[in-house]
């Protein structure tokens, strides 16, 4: 059934049938399809120059923009896997997601070369480093060659997610499940030729790429910005037209407090999602209030389901319903369920673990298949969330049950932090966990317990956490204390109770 899906075949249809029309909008550059579609098969032909091989990856490590987007086509066009870098990742998270992936290319834009030049330098394995100058170069000289057809269950894209082991894991996602989640979202979204779909979020994060598949595949136009700013985000809405665009709580907390807000005509808008991160019910009825024109959709799932289970429609965005605490009802070709620890069924209204199984779930962790296993055991994917599902099929995620904090659509797991202080020489023990904050959703807070005779501040405590882990990761408030950590009779730190303890506020920024 999935075997002939490929993501590119949405490229394709495009740029037969919406040749003329505007594809891609970023910073004065524009192209229609048919031009789009031309640089996406010249790329591909400097890859494979390059020698890129079937199933060979091609990491990129860019600010958003339309070589990012050219990629994202252009790599699977030519056979390879895409694996997008975390521009956010400190230099040794670098560096271990590309010793995991191995890609043959690194492309890379002119604000990442000379990272790019000295990540490439200290691998064991050195990928050859394209700059985007010299890709356009070579795309001058090369005619555009043809699609390589991969499709089905091959692997399309490897996204890194953070792991509970401290190292950061590659999801790979097939091209069949990536298409199907996009067709999953059309409906709620409302997808459509005449969209025009904003990028404002990192298009190394599967939450944000979806979007490229899905606005490519309905042949909408992609109106793409280098990072977030809420300011451009509001004269692009105004500039372009836009309809469609997707957030985290973080930006459209941000969006709302920008003095710009009541001084652009953004009657364009039709649809934002958003999702990644908790958003509170004030905050929904807030956007709801400010932007009454605009239909607003949760999504709720994770990089291992390409990446959508549940939506909630725009129809369920009422201002005092109970389901503005809900994350949906599942979407076509997707199964989900609650289960107990035993992995049973249990029935409506009894929280247990989701577990999603179909098509879009991920093909596997990669180079790691005992973690495979372990995820998608019973062939279900086992998401670590614990929630519930009522008598209408709604779904209401209550926790985590891994030690995951998501801090302004970020994922941060308790363990890489930990792991990180504990470097410190002064700590004996520590407890990462997420408090609630008015912008970020959560913020990471840590309990940290000194050493017998040693002395340790809370600035040294970041300046140390800050050379070794990405700066969204590292605590926005520290308690330090000599008192012994509350452990439960195994022997397990009680994060429970210290969070109800805690007494310090998170910084408001």
């Amino acid at each position: 059934m999935t075997a002939g899906l490929s993501v590119t075949s949405g490229l394709r249809r495009a740029a037969r049938n919406r040749r003329a029309a505007v594809a891609v909008v970023d910073r004065g550059h524009s192209f229609t399809w048919e031009e789009h579609a031309a640089r996406v098969a010249r790329l591909a032909a400097v890859f494979r120059s390059l020698g890129l091989k079937a199933g060979d990856r091609v990491a990129i490590l860019a600010d958003s923009g339309h070589l990012y987007l050219e990629t994202y086509q252009a790599v699977p066009w030519a056979g390879g896997i895409l694996a997008p870098v975390n521009s956010r990742f400190a230099f040794p998270e670098m560096r271990e997601m590309l010793e995991d992936a191995l890609p043959g290319l690194l492309l890379v834009d002119a604000a990442h070369a000379a990272i790019a030049a000295e990540l490439v330098g200290s691998l064991p394995v050195r990928p050859i480093l394209l700059t985007a100058e010299e890709a356009e170069q070579r795309m001058t000289a090369l005619p555009p060659m043809p699609d390589t057809g991969r499709g089905g269950d091959d692997v399309a894209c490897l996204f890194y997610t953070g792991g509970t082991t401290g190292r950061a894991k590659g999801v790979a996602l097939t091209h069949a499940g990536l298409v199907l989640n996009a067709l999953n979202t059309t409906a709620p979204l409302g997808m459509g030729e005449g969209m025009a779909h904003l990028h404002c979020g990192p298009l190394f994060h599967m939450g944000a790429g979806a979007r490229v598949f899905s606005t490519t595949l309905h042949g909408g136009r992609h109106v793409v910005l280098p990072r977030f700013d809420a300011g451009e985000v509001l004269r692009a809405i105004e500039g372009e037209g836009v309809t469609h665009a997707v957030m985290v709580p973080a930006m459209v907390t941000a969006l709302l407090d920008h003095p710009d807000l009541g001084q652009r005509d953004l009657s364009s808008l039709r649809v934002v999602s958003y999702g990644a991160s908790p958003m509170p019910v004030a905050l929904v009825e807030r956007l709801i209030r400010c932007l009454p024109q605009v239909g607003l959709v949760q999504s709720y799932g994770q990089t291992e389901l390409s990446p959508v289970a549940t939506m909630l429609p725009a129809r369920d965005h009422v201002p005092g319903s109970p389901r503005l605490r809900s994350a949906g009802q599942v979407l076509p070709n997707v199964e989900l369920r609650i289960a107990d620890p035993e992995d049973r069924e249990v029935p409506a209204g009894t929280v247990g673990e989701v577990q999603v199984r179909g098509p879009t779930v991920m093909k596997g962790y990669w180079n790691r298949p005992e973690e495979t296993a372990r995820a998608l055991r019973g062939g279900w994917m086992h998401t670590g969330d614990a929630g519930y599902l009522d008598e209408e099929g709604y779904l209401y995620v209550v926790d985590r049950l891994k030690d995951m904090i998501i801090s302004g659509g970020e994922n941060v797991y308790s363990a890489e932090v930990e792991n990180a202080i504990h470097d410190h020489p002064a700590v004996l023990e520590c407890a990462v966990f997420g408090v609630p904050h008015p912008r970020w959703g959560e913020a990471v807070h840590a309990t940290v317990v000194t050493r017998p005779g040693h002395q340790l501040t809370e600035d040294a405590l970041l300046a140390h956490c800050r050379a070794r882990i990405a700066g969204y990761k590292c605590p926005k408030s520290v308690e330090i204390s000599s008192e012994p950590l509350p452990r439960s009779p195994t022997g397990k730190i009680r994060k429970t109770e210290l969070r109800d303890a805690r007494h310090v506020e998170p910084a408001a920024g």
